[in-house]
């Protein structure tokens, strides 16, 4: 069974907190959404990247807090 859904959205805002690469925004009805990732090399690059430099850190990168009992 097939259905066809036309749709008029109208959108005056929209703020988005964060996105990254797993994230999917759906605005309107979506019957399957397929994940799909691509990869291009639009630098030209021709050589491996260098060597990440390691670094010595005194505890974690981003402050953490104590987790609080509701």
């Amino acid at each position: 069974m097939n259905y066809y859904i036309n749709q008029t959205i109208c959108i005056q805002s929209l703020k988005i907190g964060s996105i990254n690469n797993s994230s999917v925004l759906q605005i309107g009805s979506a019957g399957i959404i397929k994940p799909v990732s691509h990869l291009h090399n639009t630098g030209g690059f021709t050589e491996p990247a260098p060597e990440a430099v390691s670094s010595t850190l005194e505890g974690p990168a981003v402050p953490l807090t104590s987790p609080t009992s509701a």
